[in-house]
């Protein structure tokens, strides 16, 4: 299903390595597999909305595979930054401040940083099963970080758990990665809004009464 989410670019994570022109190729292939789909798009469409001509492609990427690849670690890779800085600037607020802000960064990936972590989520599961074996550890390991926030809370007795850990997480991220097909950052919410009222959501319903 095409998409026609007005993402943010103003504050990209650049990828560490390519040249000007493969990264322009890749950013563009980020949004078209955001907002057409994967399937659906071409390298000759790519190439087209990166100002190439449709052979100059294959001087950069051998294959739309490749790309994908490349585009989802680092939609991923925006996402564990964003955890990583959160979880230092808020070591010493309270729990919830804490999830809130977490919460925060995980939509400011999706909406605030370019096309690649909404295009992540959008297309990892139509993506080849190689590209997803290699993909998966990464995906594991920032899985494992929120299970380590909400087990903390926990711990520390500030939320209480009507369930399994990892089934509270796969319900708040499942809230917050669903955000992509309705939400509009340009709209008349904020994603400020956006995440205090996903937060306080999950909040409520983990509080001791």
């Amino acid at each position: 299903m095409a998409r026609s989410l007005d993402i943010r670019s103003d504050l990209p994570t650049p990828l560490p390595m390519g040249t000007a022109a493969q990264l322009r190729l890749l950013d563009e292939g980020a949004h078209l597999f955001l907002t057409a789909g994967y399937a659906e798009t071409t390298m000759r469409e790519i190439a087209a909305a990166a100002g190439m001509k449709a052979g100059s492609i294959y001087h950069h990427f051998t294959s739309k595979e490749e790309m994908l690849e490349l585009i989802l670690i680092q939609g991923i890779d925006v996402m564990i930054q964003s955890f990583h800085q959160t979880q230092r600037e808020t070591q010493e607020s309270d729990a919830l401040s804490r999830l809130r802000a977490h919460v925060r960064a995980h939509l400011g990936s999706l909406f605030e940083h370019g096309p690649y972590t909404a295009a992540h989520v959008t297309t990892f599961p139509y993506a080849p099963t190689e590209v997803r074996k290699r993909i998966v550890p990464v995906r594991d390991g920032y899985e494992t970080l929120w299970t380590e926030l909400l087990e903390s809370l926990s711990d520390s007795g500030a939320i209480t758990l009507p369930s399994s850990v990892s089934m509270t997480r796969l319900i708040l991220m499942g809230a917050m990665n669903q955000t992509i097909e309705w939400f509009d950052p340009s709209g008349n919410q904020s994603v400020d809004q956006l995440a205090e009222a996903i937060a306080r959501q999950l909040w409520d319903g983990v509080t001791p009464r």
